[in-house]
């Protein structure tokens, strides 16, 4: 298909120049629904983006918007802080019973404000709180989010460098893989921990994403995640599990760790938490390291009732029978055969590799630069797909969980297009 790029000007006099997302993709978008959006030009695109991970139950699910419409109509409370509300209380019955209960997880609920990044600085405060210690342990290619706390644990150079300021109390290890199985796995970190010269403070906590979204597609295997956690309850510190991107389900298990069979500490949650795209993120965390003072870590949006009714609905319709776990490892299947198709086609030396699980999969191009030209293309062909990566070099796929077989085969030949138009 053709498309004219629109008339930005008042996105380019007005909206500042950090605005990125609209860079690649330049339409103005109108509706969406399920798997797709649509722009005010009537052009169609299939959204292998998914809201960066917000919409794991596709565009205006029609489950959650009536659930959300019956609420509004009725007058239900919007906004509340952390006061009790009926839409609040129901979210946490349903949390307790669809996700905690059957998974023999203790967790207390903390809502700490809108955002991802919201989350994971309440987890950073509360393990220093806990521990007595300023140290934190993250791990190269990280990310976990843009307001300071969670930039000083996030690897991406670009992204620290907008701090401004140093960026201090934090120490990064290597990732799993990140000497191509060379080394043996913490020898680095154990040798840090018992050397009294290392210059490394005891730390009071260690923060991992199980699967590195942002920085490219880098999945931790089970036995480096348990050999983490044990080597975290060894030595007295936290394990923090950043969830915010693999958690909801996406990478088949609603929680990602669950494949590893761990039980970090401290988790963090948000984009698909809300169900609906709503801001909404929690921190989850063992009963006996609540040690908050009321009002200790607060925020005026940590009460979105209509994100409470969304996440509720969500819970409800896709995670009370296993099923959603189960279509989405087969879906997972689906990705990977198509992607070890377009692998086989062009070789080694195009494409590093491909990698991923349940619905969330990255192809690394030899050329940095080529996974761009493959998002700029997939898009002309109606396709939305992002990068990801230190430089970014890998294609990133983040389809919605509802994403139907016809939808995925559709989206992953157009993705094969794309790659064969840009060699």
């Amino acid at each position: 298909m053709t498309i004219t790029p629109p008339a930005l000007s008042v996105f380019e006099t007005l909206e500042s120049e950090v605005r990125s997302y609209c860079r690649s993709w330049p339409a103005v978008f109108d509706r969406a629904q399920g798997s797709y959006l649509y722009d005010e030009d009537g052009h169609t695109y299939l959204d292998f983006f998914a809201g960066a991970g917000a919409l794991n139950y596709g565009h205006n699910n029609p489950v959650l918007k009536r659930a959300l419409i019956d609420y509004i109509e009725r007058d239900g409370i919007t906004h509340g802080l952390d006061m009790g509300t009926t839409a609040k209380r129901a979210f946490l019955e349903t949390f307790q019973n669809v996700l905690l209960r059957p998974r023999d997880l203790p967790y207390k609920v903390m809502f700490p404000g809108p955002t991802g990044t919201n989350a994971v600085e309440s987890a950073l405060k509360l393990a220093r709180k806990v521990k007595g210690r300023e140290s934190i342990v993250s791990f190269t290619n990280a990310f976990h989010g843009m307001s300071l706390g969670s930039l000083a644990v996030t690897g991406n150079a670009f992204k620290r460098a907008g701090a401004g300021i140093p960026l201090v109390h934090g120490t990064p290890m290597p990732f799993d893989n990140y000497f191509d199985g060379t080394v043996q796995d913490f020898l680095w970190f154990e040798r840090l921990l018992e050397d009294q010269g290392s210059g490394l403070n005891t730390p009071a906590a260690v923060i991992v994403e199980t699967i590195q979204g942002e920085g490219g597609i880098n999945v931790a295997r089970p036995e480096w995640l348990r050999a983490l956690a044990d080597l975290c309850k060894r030595r007295d510190m936290l394990l923090i599990v950043d969830d915010i991107q693999m958690g909801c389900g996406r990478t088949g298990p609603f929680f990602s760790f669950e494949e590893a069979g761990i039980t970090p500490d401290i988790v963090t949650l948000s984009k698909s938490i809300g169900g609906y795209g709503l801001p909404m993120s929690l921190c989850l965390f063992k009963p006996e390291l609540d040690i908050w003072e009321p009002g200790e870590h607060n925020g005026t949006f940590r009460g979105n009732n209509p994100a409470f009714v969304t996440a509720a609905a969500a819970l409800d319709a896709y995670w009370s029978d296993g099923q959603m776990e189960k279509q989405t490892l087969a879906r997972g299947e689906q990705v990977e055969q198509a992607l070890t198709a377009v692998l086989d086609e062009h070789g080694g030396e195009a494409i590093v590799s491909i990698r991923g699980r349940g619905l969330v999969w990255g192809m690394e191009f030899a050329d940095k630069s080529r996974a761009g030209a493959v998002s700029k293309r997939a898009f002309e062909l109606g396709l939305l797909v992002e990068t990801s990566g230190p430089e970014s070099e890998v294609v990133k796929l983040l389809p919605p969980l509802t994403v139907s077989p016809d939808e995925l085969d559709e989206g992953l030949r157009i993705l094969a297009r794309a790659v064969r138009e840009t060699a």
